[in-house]
């Protein structure tokens, strides 16, 4: 019988499993496709600290060699750049800020891993019709080629994506939020584009799309993600033939040839679950969330779900950490999603303007943008992604020291403080921070100035194993590292 049993075998649930199996915890991944369905780029816009954490399960680095790597964000107003965002490196990290590769890839590399790992397994064709919990696990009901199966674990983690209707039926769920009128014509090109290569641009009111965006993204292969936002009524059909998706594209390449290799529209939506554990079902990902795709929040915090979910998973099945620990994913990963949740619901009034309010105040920011600097700033093409800070989780130590971290400026990261992604600086034994941080053991990491030259001389940090810090706290004072390395595993202080 597996241990845990995650439903959903997209990216999320991948890495889920993958971050299990590495903690010596069995998992079952069940999906209802028959097979992988590699169709389109999809989630293209993979972070820094995302392709970190596939970097414990020893996918990252290749994400980031085959992506496209870019550090320059330009936005524009017609036919005049406003600004550009530089993506800074706080930690000296070997990864990008962001690679562009499409999720078609890295599920494959991600399926490659998995074949790798002896406990796990991927059951296609299994399509959950029931999750039913008692006090001793979790039984769940699968309809599949050869008749209805039922499967039993300890815990089940739910990554089924957006559809999974029946699913948070079942828990009792609901899936409150709203879809925006507007569509958004997605289509990946092969062409050529010089100049745009390694750069993302944001179109806003352009000449060859009049009074909506346009954003570009660099891909591998020669190829680009261009996403046109269209009027609610838009035929994709229709447009196609009557040669309006070539001219729409032939307004941005021009005379070169070029190659369409997927397209489709699509509406977006902003939605939440009021709990992300029910019991002993957690759920992760765009079963639990749905943000607009304007700064990559949809996969990249799904992955930062599954994460927070294993390992605290894992120190329960192996019995470091009481069952309570899981409370402390909720609270942690629901507060990211509100977070989330927030940025994107500003991006799209800035970008769908609803009222006639709203409208003119966009006029007149993108208006000033172009002479003031100050203007610029208000300026909301989509916030690109960052980890959530977990300062008010029970499993941080508060320092006064070190106030709460907030939300840091745009294309910034927080500092070092108690709940924050730890910087990925080098160990002095060659290795990296965050990669002992993860290493698949249940003790927290405790940094000194011996250990990392960058921490303080007098501190010590205590890192939680998703890396991000837990506690600063002196360093002389083992009652008070005790206490804190207690807490961050979400033991009793006694």
């Amino acid at each position: 019988m597996p241990s845990v049993i995650v439903v959903g075998a997209g990216p999320v649930g991948q890495t889920a499993a993958l971050l299990l199996a590495r903690r010596g915890v069995p998992v079952v991944v069940l999906d209802a496709r028959t097979a992988r369905d590699p169709v389109g780029s999809r989630a293209i816009v993979q972070q820094r600290d995302v392709i970190d954490i596939w970097d414990a399960v020893g996918v990252g680095r290749r994400v980031a060699a085959e992506g496209v790597t870019w550090r320059t964000a330009r936005t524009y107003h017609r036919d005049r750049e406003l600004f550009a965002v530089e993506f800074v490196d706080s930690g000296r990290s070997p990864f990008p800020p962001f690679a562009n590769v499409s999720q078609a890839r890295t599920e494959e590399l991600l399926d490659e891993r998995l074949a790798r790992t002896p406990l796990a397994e991927v059951r296609w064709s299994h399509r959950v019709t029931g999750i039913a919990q008692d006090a001793e696990g979790v039984t769940v009901t699968c309809d599949t080629p050869t008749g209805e199966r039922t499967l039993r674990a300890p815990h089940v983690l739910v990554c089924a994506g957006a559809k999974a209707d029946a699913i948070r039926a079942d828990l009792g769920l609901t899936f409150d939020g709203e879809t925006f009128d507007d569509q958004f014509l997605i289509c990946d090109l092969r062409t050529d584009l010089p100049g745009w290569e390694t750069e993302r641009r944001f179109y806003f009111d352009p000449a060859w799309n009049p009074g909506r965006q346009v954003l570009v993204h660099p891909c591998p292969g020669g190829t680009f993600r261009v996403d046109w936002q269209v009027n609610p009524d838009f035929d994709l059909a229709g447009e196609e033939a009557s040669g309006g998706l070539d001219r729409r594209i032939r307004q941005i390449v021009g005379e070169r040839p070029y190659e369409i290799l997927w397209r489709s529209v699509y509406r977006f939506s902003s939605r939440l679950v009021p709990r992300m554990r029910v019991g002993r079902v957690l759920l992760a990902g765009d079963c639990a969330h749905l943000v607009s795709p304007f700064g990559a929040r949809g996969l990249n915090s799904g992955v930062q779900d599954a994460e927070n979910a294993a390992w605290k998973l894992a120190h329960v099945h192996n019995g470091w950490s009481p069952e309570s620990l899981l409370e402390t994913y909720h609270l942690e990963r629901h507060a990211a999603a509100v977070e989330n949740l927030t940025v994107t619901a500003a991006t799209m009034r800035f970008l769908v303007p609803r009222t006639e309010a709203d409208r003119a105040y966009r006029r007149d920011v993108l208006d000033r943008a172009a002479t003031n600097p100050a203007a610029r700033t208000l300026v909301d093409s989509g916030r690109l992604a960052e980890p959530f800070w977990y300062a008010d989780s029970p499993l941080t130590t508060p320092n006064p020291r070190y106030p709460a971290a907030g939300r840091p400026p745009r294309g910034q990261v927080n500092p070092p403080a108690p709940g924050v992604l730890v910087p990925d600086v080098p160990c002095g034994d060659g290795t990296r921070v965050r990669a002992w941080a993860r290493r698949p053991t249940c003790d927290p990491v405790v940094l000194d100035h011996a250990t990392v030259p960058e921490v303080p001389d007098g501190e010590a940090w205590v890192l939680r194993p998703d890396a991000h810090i837990a506690a600063i706290v002196d360093a002389g004072d083992p009652d008070a590292i005790a206490a804190a390395v207690r807490r961050a595993t979400g033991l009793p202080a006694a």
